[in-house]
């Protein structure tokens, strides 16, 4: 397992202990939070396909750094769990400190 793998799987781990524990925003635990991520996926694929395309890719890894699993067409699989770690992240922290404002409230 290279270091770009052990990286992201962190990151994973980090931001759910982040969202679940030491913000208490439970994002993970909400359907929006799941659609958002759905849709970050969505565009992310054809941006990432194109920077790490097979016949030229821009984006180069080093294949000792990665698990060398890529889906789809030759995206790594890692970097699925790192946009999956800064979607989580800015919701996270978006929850716990972004100002809410109650509707009912005269302005």
């Amino acid at each position: 397992m290279g270091l770009y793998t052990i990286e992201a799987l962190g990151a994973v781990i980090v931001t759910a202990f982040v969202d679940l524990f030491l913000t208490k925003s439970a994002a993970l635990r909400t359907k929006d939070f799941w659609i958002t991520w759905v849709i970050v996926a969505v565009f992310q694929v054809p941006v990432d396909g194109w920077l790490t395309k097979a016949s030229s890719p821009i984006v180069i890894y080093n294949v000792r750094q990665f698990s060398q699993v890529r889906f789809p067409f030759s995206i790594p699989i890692e970097d699925f769990a790192y946009g999956f770690a800064l979607t989580l992240l800015t919701i996270t922290l978006w929850l716990r400190f972004a100002p809410h404002y109650d509707s009912g409230s005269p302005s």
